[in-house]
């Protein structure tokens, strides 16, 4: 087994504004570990969500190339990449994006349902007891706090058994008290192994990753 979960090769992302060309992504190369807690930090404007959905198989480069479990992505179409993500990816935002009128627990399960999988009850239960809303199953978004939702969202995230976890700016919401508190949940997940990688411009959650890479004008430093 590769024990690189994803390689990025000169990864780049190019727009064009009539006859200028703007940069978002250039040449980014990276690996991950498997297992790994990687933090992507640098200022507003830097990329850092751009890379972030290049990843995730959200946006294809313009050129550069993507292995994520050894697979080259880079070119897949999108009915393949669809499948890709929902195998091997969860995503967690700023915005918890939850649907109002469904509870917690409707929330947690309904990427199972898009995948077309038969909710599984129990593997439901422990994901809402990973995130530690057990009694908090049946309420709605709007009976929940900010940190609340967000483990909704990072439930949402985790039931499919993703090989990794991307966040963008997942505590952007929340008082420093509860983004701690998300902070230890994710140190807790990677600990048990799953991969995560965070953009952020919060240092805090930075300092809880193994690694660090910066973005500035588009560009990787590490």
């Amino acid at each position: 087994m590769n024990d690189k979960i994803l390689v990025a090769n000169k990864l780049t992302k190019m727009y064009r504004r009539g006859n200028e060309k703007v940069f978002a992504i250039y040449d980014a190369s990276l690996s991950v570990p498997r297992g790994e807690f990687l933090a992507i930090v640098g200022p507003s404007g830097s990329g850092k969500t751009t890379l972030l959905n290049l990843l995730g198989c959200l946006d294809k480069p313009t050129w550069g190339n993507l292995e994520l479990d050894g697979i080259e992505v880079s070119r897949l179409k999108e009915g393949e990449l669809v499948k890709v993500r929902r195998k091997y990816i969860g995503f967690v935002f700023q915005q918890f994006f939850l649907l109002p009128t469904l509870t917690v627990k409707e929330n947690v399960e309904l990427p199972l349902l898009f995948s077309g999988k038969n909710s599984r009850e129990e593997a439901v239960k422990e994901i809402i007891d990973i995130v530690g809303l057990s009694n908090r199953a049946s309420h709605l978004p709007h009976q929940l706090s900010g940190g609340e939702m967000q483990r909704v969202a990072i439930g949402r995230a985790l039931v499919n058994s993703p090989k990794i976890l991307l966040a963008d700016e997942p505590t952007g919401n929340l008082d420093s008290v509860t983004a701690a508190a998300i902070y230890q949940l994710f140190q807790k997940l990677n600990q048990e192994g799953l991969t995560i990688i965070v953009v952020t411009h919060n240092l805090e959650l930075a300092n809880c990753a193994h690694r660090v890479i910066s973005l500035k004008d588009g560009r990787v430093f590490r």
